[in-house]
């Protein structure tokens, strides 16, 4: 299997320039095209990192509605290190044009050339207004912590997101790492289906960059009920997110949060002003948004 980082010389540089500028070894998140076949037919190319693949490929199917079990695929093997290749179980099919791609998908975005918005809204199985999972203010601020704690090869090059799942009380069941956040997030999703854990309820779901309409879509589709990002959302984001009942958060950084939908699931003692128990709204002292 190809590394997750490369090492490349580098001139570093100081201002004032002095005596202190050097040439040096620094080390690069790997960056490297995955193409995912389905019975030895070309369906998709991602740019992602290295590492934890099959997950990849078998949350990227599950993201597309292709899959919900892990029953609905014989296998996923890697043919070399950048091609994974997946068998349907018999009657198991791809959904036609909906998963054409007209151009390679990008490490910053996964749903750049779906044909139209109508064919990136997939069908979701899970009813997350019916997961009631209770979650401490106190316990979300505290994940970004964890999760960088975890994060054994951003520590090493500073250049890869991360998604980590967890549970209401705070406990790291799983994480990702990858140059593109939704290939973290699709990883994170292949391993649940992988070891026959979906839907994710009662789970947090915690991403390192900022919460865009695919990635609340695909914690949909894995039947996660609460999505916090340490960044922005997007409006769409937080749309998909009131109408399937998901709570969003965002901005959750340095003990404070913002909760752009489903604050009933928050435990506190009481609405803070301006929020209403199914809307929107600011926690904690303040911050961007």
């Amino acid at each position: 299997m190809a590394g997750r980082t490369a090492r490349r010389r580098v001139l570093r540089v100081r201002v004032p320039s002095g005596p202190g500028d050097d040439f040096r070894a620094d080390l690069l998140a790997v960056e490297e095209p995955l193409e995912i076949r389905v019975g030895s037919e070309p369906l998709a190319v991602t740019m992602r990192t290295p590492g934890d693949d099959i997950d990849l490929a078998a949350g990227f199917l599950a993201s597309e509605g292709v899959i919900a079990s892990p029953s609905d695929v014989t296998s996923i093997k890697m043919c070399d290190d950048n091609v994974a290749d997946v068998t349907l179980a018999p009657g198991v099919t791809l959904p036609g044009a909906r998963l054409h791609r007209n151009f390679i998908t990008s490490s910053a975005c996964g749903v750049c050339g779906k044909d139209s918005i109508d064919a990136i809204r997939v069908r979701a199985t899970y009813d997350l207004s019916a997961d009631p999972v209770p979650v401490s203010p106190a316990m979300l601020a505290g994940l970004p912590d964890r999760l960088r704690d975890a994060q054994r090869v951003f520590t090493r090059t500073g250049g890869l997101h991360a998604a980590g799942i967890f549970t209401a009380d705070g406990a790291l069941l799983a994480l990702r790492e990858d140059v593109g956040r939704h290939n973290a997030v699709d990883k994170i999703v292949g391993w649940a289906l992988r070891e026959q854990r979906l839907p994710l309820t009662g789970r947090v779901l915690l991403v390192s960059g900022r919460a865009s309409f695919e990635l609340a879509q695909k914690a949909l589709v894995a039947g996660i009920p609460v999505l916090a990002a340490v960044s922005a959302p997007s409006s769409l984001a937080a749309e998909l997110a009131e109408e399937s009942g998901m709570t969003l958060i965002g901005f959750l950084r340095g003990g404070s949060m913002n909760v752009y939908t489903g604050a009933h699931r928050l435990k506190v003692s009481a609405a803070p002003t301006g929020l209403s128990a199914n809307g929107a709204g600011q926690m904690g002292d303040g911050g961007p948004g």
